[in-house]
C-alpha cells in the first residue's frame, strides 16, 4: 500500500469542500477519480501534494505521515502532481525545459557547479522517447500542440522521479488522437509509478481505467468499483453521468 487516507477533510468558508473517510492506493496501481465539478476532486489532489492542509485527517505515504511537511518536502518523498492547464515555459526549447525539471540538487552551489553528463541527458532523451517528443526536443515550447504541451508537463513530473503521480484532466482540450496517446501513455507509466488521476471524458475513463474509479460527489467518497460497475450504478448517473451516461451504453 502506498497511500493511506483516514478520515480528511478541508473546508472553505465555512463550507466542507472535502469529507474522505477513507482511500487507499497499492504500489503501480493507476486510480481514476471522476465526479461533478465542485465534488472535491482537485482539493483532494492539493492536500496529497501540500498545497492545501487538511482541518482534519491522516495520509500515510508508503507509511510515513504528510502531516506538516511543506510542498517541497512532500515532492522530495516522492509525490510528483501535474495540474490541468501546462505550465512550462514557452520560450525555452522541449529540452530546455526538460533540462531545467530533471532531478538535481537546488542549492546555488550546486547550479554554479552542474555539468551534464551521458547518464543526465539520456534520461531526458529517454523520457521525451516515452512521451512522444523525441523529435521535438529543439522546437520551442510555446510551438506545442496543446496536447504537446501537456506530454510535456508529464515528462518535466517524470523526470523528478516520483512515486505516485497526480494527473489532473490530462485529456482536457486534446483531438481523439491526442487522446488516445495520452492514455497510451499514462498506462505504460503505471507500470512503473503509481497514479492517481482525475478526468471527466468517459470514454478516456474507459481506456486506462484497468482497476478500480473512485467517485466523488459533494466531497464524499460515492462509490469505488470497475469502470461496468460505475457507469451503471444509478447513484453515479443520477448525480454525476445524467443525460451522458446514455452514450456510455455503447462502450
Amino acid at each position: 500500500m502506498i497511500l493511506e487516507v483516514n478520515n480528511l477533510s478541508v473546508s472553505f468558508g465555512g463550507v466542507r469542500a472535502l469529507d474522505l473517510s477513507h482511500f487507499r492506493l497499492e504500489e503501480k496501481e493507476l486510480r481514476v477519480v471522476i465526479g461533478p465539478n465542485g465534488a472535491g476532486k482537485s482539493t483532494f489532489m492539493d492536500i496529497l501534494c501540500g498545497r492545501t492542509k487538511p482541518r482534519t485527517g491522516e495520509i500515510l505515504f508508503d507509511g510515513k505521515s504528510l502531516k506538516g511537511l511543506t510542498e517541497v518536502e512532500i515532492a522530495e518523498l516522492g509525490i510528483g502532481r501535474k495540474f490541468q492547464k501546462p505550465s512550462v515555459f514557452p520560450g525555452l526549447t522541449v529540452f530546455e525545459n526538460m533540462v531545467l525539471a530533471a532531478k538535481m540538487k537546488k542549492d546555488v552551489l550546486s547550479s554554479l557547479f552542474f555539468k551534464m553528463d551521458t547518464v543526465f541527458t539520456d534520461k531526458i532523451h529517454l523520457v521525451a522517447e516515452k512521451v512522444g517528443l523525441s523529435k521535438a526536443l529543439q522546437q520551442i515550447a510555446g510551438s506545442l500542440s496543446h496536447g504537446q504541451k501537456q506530454w510535456l508537463e508529464i515528462a518535466i513530473v517524470v523526470l523528478q522521479d516520483p512515486r505516485l503521480l497526480l494527473i489532473d484532466e490530462p485529456a482536457a482540450g486534446m483531438s481523439d488522437r491526442e487522446t488516445e496517446k495520452t492514455g497510451e501513455l499514462l498506462l505504460e507509466l503505471a507500470k512503473m509509478h503509481s497514479m492517481i488521476v482525475i478526468e471527466h471524458d468517459m470514454h478516456f475513463v474507459r481506456q486506462i481505467a484497468n482497476k478500480l474509479i473512485s467517485v466523488l460527489v459533494n466531497g464524499k467518497l460515492l462509490m469505488e468499483g470497475s469502470f461496468s460497475e460505475v457507469k451503471n450504478d444509478q447513484r453515479v448517473i443520477d448525480s454525476y453521468l445524467g443525460r451522458a451516461n446514455s452514450q456510455l451504453e455503447k462502450l
